[in-house]
């Protein structure tokens, strides 16, 4: 039996970083699988930190890749720059899965999908305010910070609702495929 959890953890792997890769394939702004791949690692890996851990990992690696080929032009050398908002949301995202999502149903992934995405720009946002001389720090500022974001968050919401379903359906049809793929239950 100890074979079916490094199987499980290898697939799991896989798809987590296949979905943080998937940023290097054109696509509209913000419409990306981050906020998905979080809530799938916290949701299925039953070690807290592996679902913690690998897509904080993948979600670095495909920064690295972004930030030094794609956005070179906007580095002046090679970058292994993290923000911590986006990093902190993004492990609090984690969070929401392992919590949230300890019985993956399809309504529980909607709604958990939709609190990351919310979660996200709001924190997210709050740290591009309270880090840029852009916006005044008043709440007038910060009002208008959100406000200039919102055009991105409708994108955010999309690609967390089908990067999710991607990731989830696409994990129970493997698990129904491959029983082994399945944990035991205590």
């Amino acid at each position: 039996m100890k074979s079916q959890i490094p199987l499980r953890y290898g697939v799991l792997t896989a798809m987590v970083l296949l979905a943080a890769f998937s940023r290097l394939i054109p696509h509209a702004s913000n419409f990306t699988a981050i906020g998905a791949m979080a809530l799938f690692g916290g949701a299925y890996f039953t070690r807290k930190s592996w679902a913690l851990l690998v897509p904080l990992l993948a979600l670095w690696l495909s920064d690295i890749v972004l930030n030094n080929v794609v956005y070179r032009p906007y580095y002046p050398t090679f970058t292994l720059e993290v923000n911590p908002w986006t990093y902190g949301t993004f492990a609090a995202i984690v969070l929401l899965g392992a919590v949230l999502l300890r019985r993956v149903k399809p309504l529980n992934v909607l709604l958990t999908s939709l609190l990351a995405s919310t979660l996200f720009f709001v924190v997210t946002n709050f740290g591009v305010w309270i880090g840029s001389s852009i916006y005044p720090q008043t709440t007038a500022g910060l009002l208008t910070c959100y406000t200039a974001a919102l055009p991105f968050f409708g994108n955010t919401l999309a690609g967390d609702l089908f990067w999710s379903t991607v990731l989830f359906a696409g994990f129970e049809l493997v698990q129904r495929r491959f029983p082994s793929l399945t944990p035991e239950r205590a």
